[in-house]
């Protein structure tokens, strides 16, 4: 399985890819529970992410494992922090985030996790995280201790992310935060997408089949949903 190499095609063949966000803190590694969540998510679905902004080390393995036992589909690991590894998974996405100024999450988890990945079998995706103002505080905010950058700095949000691009991230995710009052503007995904050649991941307030194809039609290679999922909001 070549994760990275599947995503990157998508993009030059402009495939629309979808990942279901799962936060171990609040999905149950009991088979009924996690039966029933994975039915009612769409047949498009493409990847699973596992992860959150807390501290969920004590079920990820757990989750992770009764996923792909239920699955086939993908599960890339979405990281809140170092604690969140288990060579369970297919991948992971190995965050930094580009838009605070947090020297812990810019390179210090990922110094604190590095020999864990070593150890495993995941494929790595080094990813460029851009935490973008989606109307509320947000669990990434509160824990990273950095602001998220207005949506009405496109230039700033552009550089941020071609920065990440010349820094050799694979991938940039533009992120307006679980369960954001809206999301990133297809303007500012337009802007991303027109400046950087790598595959671009957009989450974040996307609540609809509306939304989600707005992000996809604006540039976006792979759409990311979770709270609505979570909390039965789906609207299609």
């Amino acid at each position: 399985m070549n994760l990275y190499q599947d995503i990157h095609t998508a993009q030059l063949q402009k495939k629309q890819l979808l990942a279901i966000l799962i936060d171990p803190d609040k999905f149950v590694a009991e088979y009924a529970f996690a039966k029933a969540y994975l039915e009612k998510v769409p047949s498009q679905t493409t990847h699973f992410l596992v992860g959150g902004s807390t501290d969920a080390s004590q079920n990820i393995e757990a989750v992770v494992r009764i996923i792909k036992k239920l699955t086939t589909v993908p599960v890339i690991l979405f990281p809140g922090d170092y604690t969140q590894i288990t060579s369970e998974a297919d991948g992971i996405l190995f965050l930094s985030l580009l838009s605070g100024r947090n020297p812990e999450y810019l390179i210090g988890q990922q110094v604190k996790g590095a020999s864990h990945i070593q150890k495993s079998h995941l494929e790595v995706i080094p990813t460029g995280y851009i935490l973008i103002d989606g109307g509320k505080e947000t669990a990434v905010q509160r824990v990273s201790g950095t602001l998220p950058i207005s949506q009405k700095e496109i230039d700033t949000i552009v550089h941020t992310a071609l920065a990440g691009q010349y820094l050799g991230k694979k991938c940039i995710y533009l992120e307006a935060g679980s369960g954001a009052q809206y999301p990133v503007s297809t303007t500012i995904i337009k802007a991303v997408r027109e400046a950087i050649d790598i595959p671009l991941l957009v989450g974040g307030g996307i609540r609809s089949q509306k939304a989600m194809q707005d992000a996809y039609d604006a540039g976006a290679t792979m759409v990311v949903i979770g709270t609505a999922f979570e909390e039965d909001r789906w609207n299609t």
